[in-house]
């Protein structure tokens, strides 16, 4: 992996028109760093580190940034969910992914790194994982940390699914030292997790059986309750904690329109308060106070980053308004901190800045740099990123970001409109994205909308896409293109639509469904068979797979209708289509359909297939091709820059 440890990297040029191409190094590289945490005692950071088609753990000293111990897991495997559970051990769990745009399958192993001692231990799992050391309890069912128990080096509680996935699971202590387990509480649903009192007591259960309906279920020593089905109530709640003093908790709830609440609820009166909801936007990231786990506030990720409290008043609050101070432009959020919550490791990011660690003494009321994700993008001179709003053609609000290169008027400008992946439930949110910072170095502005079905916007926002793939879902998307026009931005004759997995689909449908309207389209690891995906593919391999596939996209049989393959004599652009031969979520015969349904067309069509990648490209040589690729694509469209980087050998290419 390149840059494993803290090597110095030569900062990239990056101003607007200071090169007549676009030199690639910068854009392929991984970040050197992902999450950072800080050790209760203060002594240590652990943090994760992304590689080609892995993410590594590793322990560095605070004062000094010297790695004390790392582990790289196996290839399609990547470290999550990581968190410090005394002085010298982090735990965390696996997740596999095969491909950068893939989304992670937990596997459900726990591990610990030691900082110590250097030394990994394998705690819960099935696998030797390579590392020389056996699961200390071996089993087939799946293990998560549910909380570290701040207070009680020696345990944590843990929960256990069941070894299928409709089975249910079960809460236990489990001892660090010898991995042997004590059962607190059984579940009475599959798929659950548990929220912990400050005393270590099991109180909460959530958990979404196959009919994709979540349920919560309360207790205070005695049986379960059932607080919440949403398939009766119409809404999701989730427990997120508990007041300082225990008597009230706190839960994530949906509301019938706008956005998502965090709700107080006392279990002894059934009393329902909100205490904290923004006009616009679900809560992001959940704030502590410091040195503990009690809820007392949150991130938005709004137009602009921003920070609310349930007392504005309250001491945590006055601590982040003087933090923001301190980084005026930039979101900051407090990662994590010593037990005292004295000493806090502070995360300061943007749309031109990738992202900062900054260690900060309270009582010295002082900021040192430790670590930065990205430190050859200097953020002076990369391109910027502003909110955009807009009215759908049916009045409904759409929210979005528009990043424009660096010295430009942002006026009249080449445009590459990029609908995000997923589709339902994710979103764009601003921050400082590789790919977009690529197409505005090489000239153009990028625009990203949150079209109904993407998260962030509440219930009703994400549910107004049910069935609506290449119906208002699209229609969104071209809405939000001619609005770009009408404000002066995007010059009509200069167009792409351009997007990977559901904005592969999106991308290929916008130049189907609107002639004129873009002058290529562009589509990485899509989909473009909708009724293909009922019977190829990880999605309908559970039941909840097929569950979601008939609510969201509906009856297969009338599907194709609103397939790009069905449509290509529809499309009289020029195309580019790249995918990898061992992707699972959007199987490589969806876009070698498209090439062949887009030939007989007689549609201009290029493509890049690698035998060996999956949903999305992990090897650098196969990046750094495959952008060249698309920016010589858009050149010839749009005359935009192309890249300097040359392609790779491409022995891995797919026949």
């Amino acid at each position: 992996m390149r840059g494993f440890w803290l090597a110095a990297f030569v900062a990239a040029g990056m101003g607007w028109g200071n090169a007549a191409a676009v030199d690639l190094d910068a854009y392929v590289r991984t970040d050197k760093f992902e999450d950072v945490i800080l050790s209760p005692s203060g002594d240590y950071l652990a943090a994760t580190v992304p590689g080609d088609g892995f993410t590594a753990v590793i322990i560095l000293r605070t004062d000094d940034n010297t790695p004390v111990g790392n582990l790289r897991p196996p290839l399609n495997s990547h470290v999550f969910d990581m968190h410090w559970v005394n002085n010298d051990q982090v735990m965390f769990g696996l997740a596999q992914k095969f491909g950068t745009r893939d989304a992670p399958w937990a596997t459900g192993e726990l591990l610990t790194l030691d900082a110590r001692t250097g030394r990994p231990e394998l705690l819960v799992g099935y696998r030797d994982l390579g590392l020389r050391v056996r699961p200390k309890y071996r089993t087939s069912a799946a293990a998560f940390l549910s909380d570290a128990l701040p207070g009680d080096d020696a345990h944590v509680v843990i929960a256990v699914g069941g070894s299928r996935l409709d089975a249910n699971g079960y809460a236990a202590q489990l001892e660090l030292a010898s991995g042997k387990q004590r059962l607190l509480a059984r579940a009475p649903m599959p798929a659950s997790s548990y929220t912990i009192d400050g005393k270590g007591e099991v109180r909460f259960v959530y958990g979404t059986a196959a009919d994709n309906g979540s349920r919560l279920y309360h207790r205070n020593g005695g049986d379960w309750t059932l607080v919440n089905d949403e398939m009766r109530s119409g809404r999701i709640e989730a427990a997120l904690g508990f007041s300082a003093d225990g008597q009230l908790a706190y839960l994530l709830s949906e509301q019938p329109s706008g956005p998502d609440a965090i709700v107080s609820w006392n279990p002894a009166t059934q009393e329902r308060k909100v205490v904290l909801r923004d006009e616009v936007v679900d809560p992001a990231r959940l704030i502590h106070r410091p040195g503990s786990t009690v809820p007392v506030g949150a991130l938005f990720l709004g137009d602009t980053p921003h920070t609310r409290f349930f007392d504005e008043s309250s001491e945590e609050a006055r601590l982040y308004r003087s933090l923001e101070a301190a980084f005026p432009g930039r979101a900051v959020f407090i990662t994590s901190s010593t037990r005292d919550g004295r000493r806090l490791l502070v995360e300061a990011g943007s749309g031109s800045n990738p992202g900062e660690f900054y260690l900060y003494d309270r009582d010295r009321n002082q900021a040192r740099f430790l670590l930065a994700r990205s430190e050859w993008f200097d953020p002076e001179t990369t391109a910027s990123v502003r909110p955009v709003l807009l009215k759908a053609r049916d009045g409904m609000d759409l929210h979005g970001f528009l990043t424009v290169p660096h010295g430009s008027t942002g006026r009249d400008l080449p445009m590459v409109l990029v609908p995000h992946g997923g589709p339902i439930g994710i979103f764009d949110d601003g921050s400082f994205d590789h790919e977009n910072q690529l197409l505005a170095a090489a000239g153009y502005a990028v625009l990203q909308i949150n079209f109904r079905g993407s998260g962030n916007y509440g219930r009703a926002h994400s549910r107004a896409a049910l069935k609506q793939w290449g119906g208002t879902m699209q229609d969104d998307v071209t809405d939000a293109t001619r609005w770009a026009i009408s404000e002066g931005i995007a010059d009509a004759r200069r167009i792409c639509i351009y997007g990977a997995s559901y904005g592969a689909y999106s991308a290929l449908m916008g130049a189907a469904r609107e002639p004129g309207l873009y002058q290529c389209a562009a589509g990485y690891v899509g989909v473009y068979d909708l009724p293909l995906m009922f019977n190829r593919g990880d999605i309908q391999d559970r039941a909840a797979g097929m569950t979601y596939l008939r609510e969201w996209l509906g009856d297969p049989a009338k599907l194709a209708a609103v397939s790009p393959v069905n449509l290509a004599d529809q499309i009289k652009v020029p195309v580019f289509l790249a995918a990898g031969g061992e992707d699972k979520r959007a199987p490589i015969l969806h876009t070698e359909r498209m090439e062949a349904a887009l030939k007989r067309a007689g549609t201009p069509v290029e493509s890049l297939y690698y035998k060996t990648e999956g949903h999305g490209f992990y090897t650098e040589a196969h990046r750094s091709e495959y952008y060249n690729k698309l920016l010589a694509f858009l050149a010839r469209s749009l005359g935009g820059k192309t890249a300097t980087t040359a392609p790779a050998t491409g022995k891995d290419k797919a026949p």
